[in-house]
């Protein structure tokens, strides 16, 4: 689990040598590059094919993977680093949808991105990507209902401190 603010408990944690800080804009950039990779690695099933391989097997017709090109990427939310996602020189071509209560319209079109409802992004995509914090509001955000409502074949990435579902 990637550490940060949000997931270090340690009270008086500075009063023994160790700084804890909340860094928003430290490493966005890396992050976002981060989302996009497990992105290209989820849809050339390569998680899948490593296990496979590791396990001795060698299943090269298994594992054939999508195109990204020609795909809709449902980015749930657009701030810092989901709008890095968002950025068309950053991502293989595909429609971006994205939604995020606190995008306005005009920021959705500096980003490249359509604005939607959740249950119009969970429909629509075939890859969901996670930018929030985690809330009560955000929390679950991903759960059965959500998952039913989605493409069989939707891979979603989880790039934020916790698992939506918790």
């Amino acid at each position: 689990m990637p550490a940060s603010a949000s997931t270090c408990r340690y009270p008086g944690g500075d009063g023994q040598g160790i700084i804890v800080m909340n860094t928003p804009f430290g490493n966005s950039i890396t992050t976002a590059e981060h989302a996009i990779t497990l992105m290209l690695g989820a849809g050339a099933a390569i998680p899948e094919a490593d296990r496979s391989t590791q396990a001795g097997k060698w299943e090269k017709n298994k594992f054939m993977g999508v195109e990204i090109t020609g795909k809709t990427l449902g980015i749930i939310g657009c701030g810092n680093i989901g709008s890095i996602v968002a950025d068309s020189r950053a991502r293989p071509a595909h429609e971006v949808i994205a939604y995020d209560p606190f995008l306005s319209p005009e920021r959705a079109v500096d980003i490249g991105v359509e604005k939607v409802e959740l249950d119009d992004l969970f429909k629509r995509s075939d890859f969901v990507t996670l930018h929030t914090p985690l809330t009560e509001k955000t929390k679950n955000i991903i759960d059965a209902k959500a998952l039913a409502k989605m493409k069989p074949s939707v891979r979603i990435i989880n790039w934020r401190a916790r698992w939506a579902g918790r």
